[in-house]
């Protein structure tokens, strides 16, 4: 009888597997507003995606200072790797900012070749630093695009479902790398047009 009462008197207390399945929900929604391919981590991480390119606009001034004004150039390259490798170390040392904060690609020790890594940008090799003032803008390098063909207005640059290629923001679009060293971000779709003159052309970085 007593055993009884004291079972009756007790508090409800959640069970070991109702605990673990509010657990589990949490977890879920924490991923869902925090996680990689959260839109809200994206838009941080495109962020820090903007200050590197910025970087690497620097360090391409320097080098069009030395070479009158013309920027990296490899006509045998076939990715970014390549070509920006002229870059590093002596206009960069600072590899970290060739590789995207929103993807996964794995950082590059300081100063090592890019051509022994891969990198998380596109580059439009053939441009000079400084167009025409009365040119129209120009891209010099971009997240790593879905393909290296040229692109109108409403067709897409970056992926569509945060699957590769071109998912360095998930399925948040990319960021553009203008003439002017000004940042430019998009979503997927383009809202202007990525079309280049004969003697330009996009590499991608290593798939």
């Amino acid at each position: 009888m007593k055993a009884r009462l004291r079972h009756e008197n007790r508090p409800p207390a959640f069970s070991l597997v109702e605990l673990l399945v509010t657990l589990a929900i949490m977890l879920v929604m924490f991923t869902m507003l925090y996680g990689f391919g959260s839109a809200s981590h994206q838009r941080t991480q495109k962020e820090l995606c903007h200050d590197n390119l910025q970087k690497i606009y620097l360090a391409m001034q320097i080098y069009a200072n030395d070479f009158g004004g013309n920027l990296p150039r490899n006509t045998n390259a076939a990715t970014s790797e390549a070509v920006l490798d002229e870059l590093v170390p002596r206009y960069t040392a600072d590899t970290t900012i060739f590789i995207c904060p929103g993807g996964r690609d794995p950082q590059i020790p300081s100063g090592e070749p890019l051509t022994q890594h891969k990198i998380s940008y596109a580059y439009y090799m053939g441009w000079r630093l400084r167009p025409s003032p009365d040119g129209p803008q120009i891209v010099l390098l971009s997240d790593r695009q879905i393909n290296t063909e040229p692109k109108r207005a409403g067709e897409y640059a970056f992926s569509k479902n945060g699957k590769p290629p071109g998912n360095n923001h998930h399925k948040y679009g990319g960021n553009f790398l203008m003439g002017d060293g000004s940042v430019q971000s998009s979503r997927p779709q383009l809202t202007f047009s990525l079309a280049v003159p004969p003697g330009v052309v996009l590499l991608n970085p290593k798939p």
